[in-house]
């Protein structure tokens, strides 16, 4: 009507388009985490430890794929207990690992010396090449199977799985911001919503009222 000059006024600028559902972050709740981490391993099987380590790497620190697999030994300091990372747009983080990664962490890079000498990365394949995407999310699918039977069980689950927990555990969002990389604090804001659905299915559960 406008373009025929049969009207002056757009009658949809006053239109507000509806409200759709955000798509929440998938995550594994504590209690499956738990169960993935305690599971026993023979420690002196380098390819059981290194798949171990992988996944205590992604859920203890929330890095991405990307930041895991270009980890050098040179990044870890196994005395001060922190992990130097690269993200995206080259900049650089120290994140913090638990004291008690400290003697797994130590029995990993002990069999990697013995079995890859010679090799920088820090993880490897069974060759002593880096390792790379696809061995990696192989390795999350089958290894989250255990656990839990969501479609999505890769390793940006992990890092959404470390944010969510973390902060349901009372972390500073901030904190939680700086330990994923993310440039703004909007972008770390959405596990807020994760925590409010369940703080909600709680309190519906539990108050007397409900």
């Amino acid at each position: 009507m406008l373009k025929e000059g049969k009207a002056s006024v757009n009658p949809m600028d006053k239109i507000v388009s509806l409200k759709t559902d955000k798509n929440l972050p998938t995550f594994i709740p504590t209690d499956k985490m738990n169960e993935v981490l305690d599971e026993p391993v023979d420690l002196s099987d380098f390819a059981a430890v290194r798949e171990k380590t992988v996944i205590d790497m992604f859920y203890l620190t929330g890095m991405r794929l990307s930041e895991l697999i270009n980890l050098k030994e040179s990044d870890v300091d196994t005395v001060g207990m922190t992990v130097k990372v690269l993200g995206k747009r080259n900049k650089e983080r120290i994140i913090p690992l638990l004291p008690e990664f400290n003697s797994p962490l130590k029995n990993y890079l002990s069999l990697k010396k013995t079995a890859h000498p010679s090799s920088e990365w820090l993880f490897v394949l069974d060759s002593g090449k880096q390792l790379y995407a696809g061995w990696v999310q192989r390795l999350t699918r089958k290894v989250l199977g255990t656990v839990t039977t969501q479609k999505k069980r890769s390793p940006h689950v992990l890092r959404h799985s470390f944010a969510t927990n973390t902060l349901d555990n009372g972390a500073d969002l901030n904190a939680i911001k700086d330990m994923l990389g993310h440039a703004s604090l909007a972008a770390t804001q959405v596990y807020t919503h994760n925590s409010l659905s369940r703080i909600k299915k709680i309190y519906k559960q539990a108050h007397p009222r409900a």
